[in-house]
């Protein structure tokens, strides 16, 4: 039974990218992969980043909002910050038509042939219309619309996941949180945390529903700087979520050499 390795909003970021095929390839070479959109925006290497995406031969693919706004010539970019247009347009420029033709065509909801596991950007309910699962009414909204056992979501940049229990076990509580998927670290007190890799898995249940957002690789926002990303095991029917440290000075020297908004450079550290 194979594995899938699932990576969400890169944003082309390659040492990110970089460190995390490493460690996929070390757990196994056979590995099969998903990408949950956003490949490119806000960082340095865009074209890189989509090479390296397009030699996975993914099993599933879908769009991101970063992907959509690139693949096509929307001037308004609404909902976008001045920062995240910035790096739109600059994007623009480092493709080509045919690359972004490529980012433009993925569906916005996507299933993977016999995993039993659904793949979205953003919501199931509304997966074109870009909102995030942050808490549990949100999840609840997508979960209407989730017909596998699982579902894998990036978009927020916040690792956050939820279960669903079966009617049948007469539980009013359906629908809870699973708390340990964020692996919160104590940056303050221990900063020399984020300097070392740490994982947490969660092991499948028969008759229950799951929703994993599972946070960003190339620009994390949960206050983890490290490159974060999944690992489904269809045999040991465990997901897996891996934080990775990366060379970040590395990452934010290409910004500034881009040209590109100093913000994007500095909220790496901090992962912000």
């Amino acid at each position: 039974m194979p594995k899938y390795a699932i990576l969400s909003d890169i944003h082309a970021n390659l040492e990110a990218l970089t460190v995390v095929l490493e460690k996929c390839r070390a757990i196994d070479p056979e590995m099969k992969y998903v990408c949950l959109g956003d490949v490119v925006g806000y960082n340095a290497n865009p074209h890189e980043c989509l090479e390296m995406i397009r030699s996975l031969d993914c099993v599933g693919i879908v769009m991101g909002n970063h992907d959509q706004y690139i693949s096509r010539n929307d001037p308004e970019m609404e909902g976008f910050n001045i920062s995240a247009k910035a790096a739109v347009l600059w994007t623009r420029e480092q493709l080509s038509e045919e690359e972004r033709a490529f980012l433009g065509k993925a569906r916005f909801r996507e299933g993977v042939q016999g995993a039993n596991m659904t793949l979205v950007h953003a919501t199931l309910d509304s997966p074109d219309q870009w909102g995030y699962i942050f808490d549990l009414h949100h999840a609840e909204c997508s979960f209407s619309y989730q017909f596998t056992q699982l579902c894998f979501c990036g978009h927020s940049h916040v690792p956050v996941a939820f279960r669903k229990k079966p009617i049948s076990m007469g539980n009013d509580r359906m629908l809870e949180p699973i708390d340990e998927w964020k692996m919160e670290v104590d940056a303050e007190e221990h900063p020399e945390l984020f300097l070392l890799e740490n994982s947490v898995s969660v092991k499948l249940e028969a008759g229950h529903k799951y929703l994993f957002n599972i946070g960003s690789i190339g620009q994390p926002r949960n206050h983890d700087p490290r490159a974060s990303f999944a690992i489904y095991d269809s045999s040991a029917m465990t997901v897996t979520r891996y934080c990775l440290p990366y060379d970040i000075e590395t990452s934010q020297a290409k910004i500034r050499a881009a040209g590109l908004p100093e913000r994007l450079a500095a909220r790496l550290a901090f992962g912000i």
